[in-house]
């Protein structure tokens, strides 16, 4: 069954480490919007890097997967094999882009380069062109180690991505999850494909929960090491770790800005929704119901949070103004529903619902309480959604092949799939949001 528990909010941005490169794009604008919202995917031909010399052809082979595997786990695209003739390269100096045989297999944009290398750097020299108009969209040019090779593919897609939809991407961010993979609940973190899993507490005990600053450097999670669950806020840049400074119970961080987190304590016998500082002070009681409050996820902006009530019987999503007050009852369907996401966009909030026929899955609504939708069905228990970056996937948790594993989807639901491989369940996932 359910817990009445939000999925654990989120992750930290990692830094990609390059050099200063530069952009070239269309006279007047700095991106060139091709996808348009509700359009179908990009058709893209990605041709194969060249490279001089045997060391550079290793690297570039090495790319070409990195840059692959990135555009392909977006599914903003449709990669489209290059025609044979699509360029002619006997003049090294002078390569020419066959951009009828590109129109001709309905490619919309054509990406290539080059890779190369200075001293010890490795150069990765990308090209992006408009296949119908022979325009020139991107020219730039990365650089780094050979231990940042994954880096610099995904800082190329990143800019690719923006570049054609104008949104920012997923490329960079992490994940942070619970895993039992030790015998004990740990914190852990990911990128965003699932690739460097890195475990972040060692409490050997239980710990849930986990969200980072949007700024990234404090993590917020409950720890039940002390016998009862406790909030923690830990400063990542060095080793100071806050406890809540009132004893009580406490679940659900959510962080509503760099310096305030909301979480639910109980110290004055109810069950209600703060926030507290990164000194684990508190800094004022938001929700004022004799009911149970928990699982505060807040719009972008900071002005609304939407929190999960027990007020009306069976626990329901609610949103409150936080200037005036107001609270607005959000969901009337489905018999428990939890787990509330705000999108990054603001417009739609995500949640797990326990469906009368006893089904758990995860809907989406409008932040006014329109455009109710179901996004999994019929595959096992599905819960603690929450939100990519850019709002085009929603990783969540789901039992659909007998332990409980981290899964991603579109936003609007579809493309699910397995996000990561590993000993022991994964539970509690949350993107970070790039505020």
């Amino acid at each position: 069954m359910i817990k009445l528990f939000r999925g654990v909010f989120f992750a930290i941005v990692a830094s990609l480490v390059l050099f200063p490169s530069h952009l070239v794009a269309t006279e007047g604008q700095e991106y060139i919007a091709i996808r348009k919202e509700g359009a179908g995917n990009i058709a893209l031909v990605l041709d194969k890097l060249d490279a001089k010399g045997r060391k550079e052809t290793g690297f570039a082979q090495d790319l070409d997967g990195i840059i692959n595997g990135g555009l392909d786990f977006t599914k903003v695209f449709s990669i489209i094999q290059p025609p044979l003739n699509v360029k002619d390269d006997s003049d090294r100096k002078n390569i020419v882009i066959n951009f009828p045989a590109l129109t001709s297999v309905g490619a919309e944009v054509y990406v290539g380069g080059v890779v190369t290398m200075k001293s010890d750097d490795i150069l990765l020299d990308m090209k992006v062109y408009e296949a119908a108009g022979s325009k020139l969209l991107m020219n730039k040019t990365y650089r780094g180690s050979a231990a940042a090779l994954r880096s610099m593919g995904h800082a190329f897609c990143a800019d690719l991505v923006e570049l054609l939809t104008g949104k920012k991407s997923i490329f960079g961010s992490k994940i942070v999850f619970v895993s039992n993979k030790t015998g004990f609940k740990e914190i852990y973190e990911c990128d965003f494909d699932g690739y460097g899993v890195e475990q972040l507490t060692k409490s050997k005990s239980i710990c849930m929960n986990p969200a980072l600053s949007p700024d990234g450097k404090h993590l917020a999670y409950i720890d039940f090491t002390s016998g009862r669950p406790t909030l923690y806020i830990k400063s990542l840049a060095g080793e100071s770790v806050a406890a809540v400074g009132k004893s009580a119970v406490s679940i659900d961080p959510g962080w509503r800005s760099n310096s305030e987190v909301a979480a639910t304590l109980s110290f004055d016998g109810s069950q209600a929704i703060y926030l507290v500082n990164t000194d684990g002070t508190i800094a004022r009681r938001v929700t004022n119901s004799k009911s149970i409050d928990i699982s505060p996820t807040f719009s972008p902006d900071g002005s609304k949070m939407a929190f999960v009530s027990s007020r009306n019987g069976l626990p329901q999503l609610f949103v409150q103004d936080l200037v005036s007050g107001d609270v607005k009852r959000l969901t009337f369907s489905g018999r428990y529903n939890t787990q509330p996401s705000w999108s990054p966009a603001g417009d739609k909030i995500a949640y797990t619902t326990w469906e009368k026929g006893g089904e758990i899955n995860i809907f989406t609504i409008n932040a006014d309480g329109s455009g109710l939708m179901q996004l999994t069905q019929k595959c096992g228990e599905n819960k603690s959604p929450s939100w990519s970056p850019d709002g085009e996937m929603i990783i969540f948790t789901s039992n659909r092949q007998g332990k409980e594993k981290l899964y991603v989807m579109s936003s609007k639901g579809g493309n699910e799939r397995l996000l990561l491989q590993g000993d022991g369940e994964q539970t509690q996932p949350s993107w970070f949001l790039f505020r």
